[in-house]
């Protein structure tokens, strides 16, 4: 059930013609609980869509009331035309829930410069037929319905002790960190203040959507976004529901992980025993974003002088002749030079586990990442066909 698994949230998925296979492309998700509490993280490119603009107002005062979303067009670099489109379908939205279109985010996904005209009404279209088709079960529909080219939806639940987390997540492409990495919506019948919401989603975030590193290129429409009702009528503890906020964040980033444009190996890189948590990230992200090592992992190669390639080029504290590297459990490299053989690494899985002991701390880091494929390659080349 995803979005509507927690009490007080009603969601929907409609198809209005956006995309040209006549899959639902439009999704409303509502708070109808007693608290209308929100809190978003947004991407730091520079390059931000209209629904981005919109959306960052709206957040500012902790109130969310409804969400609203669409595929098959980003609405990104479409000018002033654009930005009145989002807010216009705020205004649409606020008018059949009787909301203030201040309390209304914004959220689309697809072709960079879609967002014309006939967008626009499709948009409006499908915001009035959703919100007409709004139902507690309406979760699957609304995570069908921001699909763009992912394979298979993603959801995830978890059950606290009398209140629940419920999200949706996209993203197959483009997935590369900047406070957020895809377009995710998570829900909580639980009672949380607006600090506490924004607090708790910033910490998972920063431990899991940003530490996912596919093919290192940051979207424009990236948002993450924490929904509140109250529902429950059940505080938490601060501590526990930071961890289950974390707990659905990361199992979600695994599903886009897993469904990554024509990956073959999900790859997951521990950077550990480094000096500081910072330099983990740094060294790890240098490995996840080397094109040359993403290769060797697609032809099943335990290059590992690739990884060190990779590493040399970080401020990283470490001595490049004091670094061990095992994959898949075997230790390739022992202070940086040649361990056990490659042919004992069995690289064929689909799950590929990268470890670099950098010897100079205690900190630690996990990056998630996948393999160079000709698949990635054709689909991207593709897309706007």
């Amino acid at each position: 059930m995803s979005v509507t698994a927690p009490q007080g949230f009603e969601a929907a998925g409609v198809a209005v013609g956006l995309k040209s296979t006549g899959k639902p492309d439009v999704a409303v998700v509502v708070n109808r609980g007693p608290l209308k509490v929100g809190a978003a993280v947004f991407t730091s490119n520079r390059a931000k869509a209209n629904p981005i603009m919109w959306s960052q107002q709206v957040v500012q005062d902790g109130v969310v009331e409804a969400i609203v979303l669409n595929s098959g067009g980003a609405n990104c670099f479409t000018g002033s035309f654009g930005f009145q489109t989002s807010h216009l379908t705020a205004e649409k939205a606020a008018e059949l829930l009787g909301v203030s279109a201040g309390d209304v985010l914004i959220c689309s996904t697809g072709l960079i410069g879609t967002g014309d005209e006939v967008f626009r009404a499709k948009v409006l279209a499908g915001t009035e037929q959703g919100i007409a088709e709004l139902s507690a079960d309406g979760g699957e529909a609304a995570s069908l319905a921001i699909m763009t080219t992912d394979s298979r939806p993603k959801r995830s639940v978890f059950a606290g002790d009398g209140w629940t987390i419920g999200g949706m997540a996209k993203g197959a492409g483009m997935l590369a960190p900047g406070l957020a990495t895809m377009l995710v919506v998570i829900t909580t019948d639980a009672v949380l203040t607006a600090e506490q919401a924004d607090a708790a989603l910033r910490q998972a975030t920063g431990r899991t959507f940003d530490r996912l590193d596919s093919d290192g290129c940051m979207s424009t429409n990236d948002q993450v976004t924490l929904m509140v009702s109250g529902a429950s009528g059940i505080t938490p503890d601060a501590e526990a529901f930071a961890a289950a906020l974390a707990e659905v964040s990361q199992d979600l980033a695994k599903q886009l992980q897993g469904d990554a444009e024509g990956a073959s190996h999900d790859i997951t890189i521990l950077v550990q025993n480094a000096a500081t948590e910072e330099d983990a990230v740094e060294v790890g992200r240098s490995v996840a974003r080397n094109n040359l090592f993403k290769a060797a992992i697609f032809g099943n190669d335990p290059n590992w002088g690739r990884v060190l390639a990779a590493i040399g080029t970080t401020q990283a504290a470490f001595d490049p002749y004091d670094v061990d590297v095992w994959m898949n459990g075997v230790r390739v490299c022992s202070q940086g030079g040649p361990d056990a053989p490659r042919e004992d690494v069995n690289l064929t899985p689909r799950a590929t586990d990268l470890i670099i002991d950098l010897k100079v701390g205690a900190a630690s880091a996990t990056i998630l990442t996948n393999d160079l494929t000709h698949d990635y390659v054709h689909e991207n080349s593709a897309y706007s066909s």
